[in-house]
C-alpha cells in the first residue's frame, strides 16, 4: 500500500461481520450497524515526538462515526486520528 498516515493518524481495514445469523438466517446489508471493529494497516510518525500506542496488525476497536471512510485499491477503509480508538483487541 502507497498510503502513509501523518502525525497521529492510523489507517484501518474495518473486519466484516457476520452475514448469517447462529440459527442460519441471512442478514441482507440494509439491516447490519457499521463494524466498530478493525486491522491497523499503517500508522503514523506521532505527533510532538509522541510515538503512537497501537502498531500495523493490531486488531481494535473503534468509535461507530468515527474517522473518514475512504477507497483505495477496491479497499475501504478508515483513516483516524490514535484518539478515536477505543480499545486494542487481543
Amino acid at each position: 500500500m502507497n498510503l502513509q498516515p501523518l502525525f497521529d493518524k492510523v489507517i484501518i481495514k474495518p473486519l466484516e461481520k457476520e452475514k448469517t445469523t447462529s440459527g442460519g438466517i441471512i442478514i441482507p446489508d440494509s439491516a447490519t450497524e457499521k463494524p466498530q471493529s478493525g486491522k491497523i494497516l499503517a500508522v503514523g510518525a506521532g505527533k510532538d515526538n509522541t510515538p503512537l500506542t497501537v502498531k500495523v496488525g493490531d486488531v481494535v476497536i473503534y468509535g461507530k462515526y468515527s474517522g473518514t471512510e475512504i477507497e483505495v485499491s477496491g479497499d475501504s477503509l478508515i483513516i483516524m486520528q490514535e484518539s478515536d480508538i477505543l480499545a486494542i483487541i487481543d
